[in-house]
C-alpha cells in the first residue's frame, strides 16, 4: 500500500519507462515518414477521437471494478483485525475456573490462553503467505519481459523492501512442535489451524473450562475466520474476468496505433519546430492511455506482492501485538514500518 500523499515521478517512471521507450520509437518513426513525405495519407480525427472516447469509458469501467476488488480485500482484512481482537478478548475472559470441578492454577490457565492466541497469530501469517502464492494470470508468471518487469517491481517496490526479520513470522514460533509437524504439510494449512482451534475448544468444553454458551460463542468466531479466509481466497483465485481485462489492453493498443496517423498531420508541417513538438505530444497522449490501463491492470489483484497490495504483513503484526499484550507480554516484535513510501 502506497502511504505517501503523492506518487513520486520516479515510481511512475519505473512502472512505465519501457512503454515510453517504444512510444517514442513508434511515434518518432511515423513522424519521420511524414516529415520526408514518405507517407502522406491521414486518418480523419473524428473517428479516432470516437475510438479514444470509447476506450476511455471501457478502461474506466475496468479501473472501477479493479478498485472494488482491492477495497473489498481491505474490508475483509479489517474484519480479520476486528474478529482476531474479539477472539483474544473471548479467550482471556471466557477460559476460567468458573465452571470447573477441578480448579486449575493461574499458570495452567495462562498456558491454555497462550496456546489459543498463539495459534490464531500463526493462522494470520499462514493465511498471508498462502495469499502471496502467484497464480497463472499474475504478471510474474507470464514469462519474458513481463515477468522480469514484475520481479523488478516486487524487488524495488514490493515484498523486496520488507526489512522485517523472517523469524518474527515463522509458523513454528506459534505452534507446538507436534502441531507444526502435523499441520504445516497440509494442502491448506490455514484451514487446518482453525480446525485445530475447534478441536481445542471441544476439549476445553469437555473439561469444564468453558460452558455450552461460551463454547458456541467461540465456535462462531472461528466460523467467521473461515468466512473471511474464503472471501480472500475467492479474490485471489478468481481473476478479474479476462474478457474485460484483456480487451481493454487490445483497445488501448488499437487507439495508440491509429493516433499518429491522425495527430501527426494536425501538428506536423514543413517547419522543424513542429517536428519536435509532434512526437512528444503523441507520446504524451499514448502514455496517458497506457497509464490508465496499467493502473487497473496492477490493481485487480490486491495480493500479488507489489506496492498496490493490501498491507497484510503490517496488519498481521498489529494484531499480533494486540493479542500478545492481552496475555500480558511485554517483549513484542516491532511494528512493520513503511519503506520507500510503501507499507507491506
Amino acid at each position: 500500500m502506497i502511504v505517501t500523499k503523492g506518487i513520486p515521478f520516479k515510481k511512475l517512471f519505473n512502472l512505465s519507462f519501457h512503454h515510453v521507450i517504444w512510444l517514442f520509437a513508434y511515434m518518432g518513426g511515423i513522424a519521420v515518414l511524414y516529415r520526408f513525405n514518405i507517407i502522406s495519407y491521414e486518418i480523419p480525427w473524428l473517428p479516432v477521437s470516437v475510438i479514444g472516447t470509447a476506450v476511455a469509458f471501457y478502461v474506466g469501467f475496468k479501473n472501477n471494478q479493479s478498485y472494488d476488488r482491492m477495497w473489498e480485500a481491505r474490508k475483509i482484512w479489517g474484519g480479520i483485525v476486528n474478529d482476531s481482537r474479539a477472539w483474544g478478548m473471548l479467550v482471556d475472559g471466557y477460559i476460567t475456573n468458573l465452571n470447573t470441578t477441578e480448579k486449575r492454577s493461574d499458570e495452567e490457565l495462562h498456558t491454555i490462553k497462550k496456546r489459543l492466541i498463539y495459534r490464531q497469530i500463526g493462522w494470520l501469517y499462514t493465511h498471508r503467505e498462502q495469499l502471496l502464492v502467484s497464480t497463472s494470470w499474475e504478471h510474474v508468471t507470464q514469462g519474458g519481459l513481463t515477468t522480469k518487469h514484475a520481479e523488478r517491481l516486487e524487488e524495488k517496490f514490493g515484498v523486496g523492501i520488507i526489512n522485517d526479520s523472517l523469524e518474527y513470522r515463522q509458523l513454528r514460533n506459534f505452534l507446538s512442535e507436534e502441531e507444526y509437524n502435523r499441520l504445516a504439510p497440509k494442502a491448506n494449512t490455514a484451514t487446518q489451524i482453525i480446525n485445530e482451534q475447534s478441536r481445542d475448544l471441544r476439549e476445553l468444553r469437555k473439561n469444564g473450562l468453558i460452558d455450552d454458551f461460551r463454547h458456541i460463542k467461540m465456535q462462531d468466531v472461528l466460523r467467521t475466520f473461515y468466512e473471511l479466509q474464503g472471501k480472500n481466497e475467492r479474490i485471489k483465485k478468481f481473476p478479474f474476468p479476462r474478457q474485460y481485462a484483456n480487451m481493454s489492453y487490445y483497445f488501448v493498443g488499437i487507439f495508440i496505433f491509429l493516433l499518429p496517423f491522425s495527430m501527426m498531420p494536425e501538428v506536423l508541417d514543413s517547419g522543424s519546430v513542429n517536428f519536435w513538438l509532434a512526437v512528444p505530444i503523441c507520446v504524451l497522449l499514448g502514455w496517458v492511455y497506457i497509464m490508465m490501463e496499467l493502473i487497473g491492470d496492477y490493481s485487480e489483484n490486491p495480493f500479488q506482492r507489489m506496492a498496490n497490495d493490501i498491507p497484510m504483513l503490517s496488519l498481521c503484526r498489529t494484531i499480533e501485538i494486540d493479542l500478545r499484550e492481552m496475555l500480558g507480554e511485554t517483549e513484542l516484535p516491532p511494528p512493520v514500518k513503511a519503506q520507500k513510501g510503501v507499507l507491506m
